[in-house]
């Protein structure tokens, strides 16, 4: 996916200067793995061959995107990918109804400053991130925001070396996540503008929360006093206001079942076209869950360990459903926005498929 919106540093919703978070992503993102010309060469080749063949068996095991074209992979290096991502998120927040500058010359002044100031934030975040995304698909990229599936070429190298497992299965089990990612938001025709609306709503309501929760201040500090959150979402949320929560918890459900969808599918794919399939499982879900305590600090902070439980919620929810009424009846969540599993669902899949399939 494109952004964690958990995590996403906004703050209060006041604009960012893309350029100075361009800039600045790019001086800051290390350099990758040094490797060969040739070598390069043949990594390239390797991602976009296996986006290409990817996507068939995404299609041929869970039923969908019959006949539509299979478009190329951009495969790209680390500043490649904060270009994009800046790109994405841009337009992901084109229609999002966030405050202007202030009236006046020091408004103005402010305003700039203000901008550059979370332009220098998102640029420290996507030097972080730039360093370890492997893949994505960016429903909001590419020509015309038609959508564009990014491979990061370094990162893939350095997490093969990393893991010490054979090349061309690791970048075929890679493909296979992100081109699920794909075949979710151009099989199921109404996906993207839901989820850019429901993006738009709820940066549109960071306003109205702060405001809102001066007012809860004190019964917000008797909270935390009372049971410290357990983790950075708890503390978020208790800020939202009602109707700004209710948003979040659709994205968060949302979010969750395709990090959960893209993970069972390519587990169940793999082991048919990936022979060491278990053997990468294995250790990438180590090195997930691993690093240096600074590392793992810098997860927390950036919302990146959030992440990695949707994709263990979201497995788990759609193992689930799988097992109890076969991907026929998992397909019914793309039916509508109604069919949707609600935050509650994640973790009681059988109240979905109640719902849904009564």
């Amino acid at each position: 996916m494109t952004v964690d919106l958990t995590s996403a540093p906004r703050g209060t919703g006041l604009p960012v200067d893309w350029g100075v978070a361009i800039a600045t992503g790019t001086r800051l993102v290390p350099a990758g793995p040094a490797v060969s010309p040739a070598e390069a060469a043949a990594e390239v080749a390797r991602l976009r061959e296996g986006a290409r063949i990817s996507e068939g068996h995404v299609r041929a095991l869970t039923g969908l995107g019959a006949g539509l074209p299979v478009p190329e992979a951009d495969v790209v290096d680390r500043p490649g990918w904060i270009h994009s991502a800046v790109d994405g998120i841009a337009a992901l927040l084109a229609d999002a109804p966030l405050p202007g500058p202030p009236d006046g010359i020091v408004g103005s002044t402010v305003g700039r400053v203000t901008r550059s100031a979370a332009g220098l934030q998102m640029g420290t975040l996507l030097a972080f991130l730039g360093s370890r995304v492997l893949g994505q698909y960016d429903p909001f990229g590419g020509p015309e925001q038609a959508g564009r599936l990014l491979l990061v070429a370094p990162n893939v190298v350095a997490a093969r070396q990393a893991l010490e497992v054979d090349g061309d299965d690791f970048a075929l089990w890679v493909c296979l996540h992100e081109a699920t990612h794909r075949l979710q938001f151009t099989a199921v025709d109404w996906l993207r503008d839901h989820f850019q609306g429901e993006v738009a709503a709820f940066a549109g309501g960071f306003d109205r929360s702060a405001s809102g929760a001066v007012d809860r201040l004190p019964e917000i500090v008797k909270a935390i006093r009372r049971e410290p959150p357990r983790d950075g979402m708890a503390l978020v949320e208790m800020f939202q206001g009602p109707e700004q929560r209710a948003v979040l918890d659709r994205l968060l459900a949302l979010t969750t079942l395709l990090e959960g969808h893209a993970e069972h599918v390519m587990d169940a794919v793999g082991p048919a076209v990936v022979p060491s399939v278990a053997t990468i499982r294995a250790r990438f879900t180590h090195r997930r869950r691993g690093g240096s305590l600074v590392d793992r600090l810098l997860r927390t902070l950036l919302g990146v360990d959030a992440k990695i439980r949707q994709y263990e919620q979201g497995r788990v929810f759609v193992d689930h459903v799988v097992a109890r009424v076969g991907l026929d009846g998992l397909n019914a969540v793309w039916t509508s926005p109604d069919t949707l599993p609600r935050r509650a669902e994640i973790t009681d899949p059988d109240a979905w498929v109640a719902r849904v399939h009564g």
